[in-house]
């Protein structure tokens, strides 16, 4: 396999530890290294095959040991990579996408973007220890990304249904209007039209398969919500049992935190995770000013909202801190960030916590 090199360079490899950075994609993988003074290696491509992750391994290697490997979207494009390196105990940074105002000013390239990857990872700037994927957590994350795209179609036939009933002809109309919308899908699903090409007939047909797709993607999301309740239960029993969380709540929680909890060193990390912890924005006269943070998982951001909103309305504790604040003129939105923040601090400690190695 050819290394790549910098023209004018010698062709000694030089020693001492190797940072890597993969620019990734569905098909090639775009790899480049640096030495430990952020000097570039060399770059090359790999295919996004087991074979292909073997030999990406390999050619860092070959420039010496190697000290971390930035990857854009480990979970993505990257995942395969990801775990082939962690499995190499090759440690894995989650690299954001390059600047963009660095990307107008200096161009684009596959390589570039696999040299500023690396770069991050070597300055420091990159941080986020990549999610193993390869646990219980995953499972979840498969079964809620499915459940969401049948609800997500569920709604659209059911929209569909209401759209149709709506202009079907009058005695058609008539009949199904006066029901609710289960009682629709029930008298739809049952229709046996007879053979025509008249409004009404045709109307029924559709309403017919419409009716019956929503019966299908309800079996479907059932089946999915028994799978993924069962698991959610495996990894995080306590979690389940806190007040105001639930299956679909607590699955997004921690899917955010991933296989490895060992990535997140603390509940403020959690928070930070979350998107719920405030950040520092005084200098001068404004020092110690905090403002909003609006970056973070928002998926996540937006359950322990959820998690809050039913706290509001039922724990009697919750209530009383918010009457408190209120008093204090505070507003609902401000009120509800802190209760997020509480509220991150409490689930932290529910969460799967970090092996502990065993000492003898």
């Amino acid at each position: 396999m050819a290394r790549s090199t910098l023209p004018g360079t010698a062709e000694e490899v030089p020693t001492g530890l190797i940072t890597g950075g993969v620019d990734t994609h569905l098909d090639v993988h775009v790899a480049a290294a640096l030495d430990q003074i952020g000097g570039l290696l060399g770059t090359a491509s790999f295919a996004t095959t087991p074979a292909g992750y073997r030999k990406l391994l390999l050619w860092l290697q070959s420039f010496g040991p190697i000290c971390q490997v930035g990857v854009e979207g480990t979970s993505s494009y990257g995942a395969g990579l990801t775990r082939a390196l962690q499995e190499a105990d090759v440690s894995v940074v989650e690299v954001d996408r390059p600047n963009r105002q660095v990307r107008r000013r200096e161009g684009k390239s596959d390589a570039l973007d696999a040299i500023a990857a690396a770069r991050s990872v070597l300055a420091g700037t990159a941080l986020g220890g990549a999610k193993s994927k390869g646990g219980n957590v995953e499972g979840i994350r498969v079964l809620t990304v499915v459940r969401q795209s049948a609800s997500k179609a569920r709604t659209q036939a059911l929209n569909q249904i209401r759209s149709l009933v709506s202009t079907a002809p009058a005695d058609l109309g008539e009949q199904l209007r006066a029901l609710t919308i289960t009682q629709t899908v029930a008298t739809c699903a049952a229709y046996r039209p007879r053979s025509g090409s008249d409004v009404e007939t045709v109307s029924k047909v559709a309403l017919r398969v419409l009716a019956r797709r929503v019966q299908h993607l309800d079996a479907d999301i059932d089946e999915l919500d028994t799978r993924r309740t069962a698991l959610v239960s495996e990894v995080a029993p306590d979690l389940l049992k806190a007040f105001g969380v639930g299956p679909d709540t607590a699955a997004t929680l921690l899917v955010c935190v991933g296989d490895n909890p060992e990535r997140l060193h603390s509940e403020a990390a959690f928070a930070r995770l979350c998107g719920v912890a405030p950040i520092p924005a005084g200098s001068g006269k404004t020092d110690g000013y905090h403002r909003l943070h609006r970056g973070g998982d928002r998926q996540a951001n937006s359950a322990l909202w959820r998690i809050v909103l039913v706290c509001m309305s039922t724990d009697p504790d919750t209530k009383a801190y918010v009457a408190r604040r209120t008093k204090e003129g505070k507003q609902k939105k401000f009120i509800m960030r802190c209760l997020k923040r509480y509220v991150a601090r409490e689930l932290f400690q529910l969460m799967p916590q970090p092996k502990q190695p065993l000492t003898s």
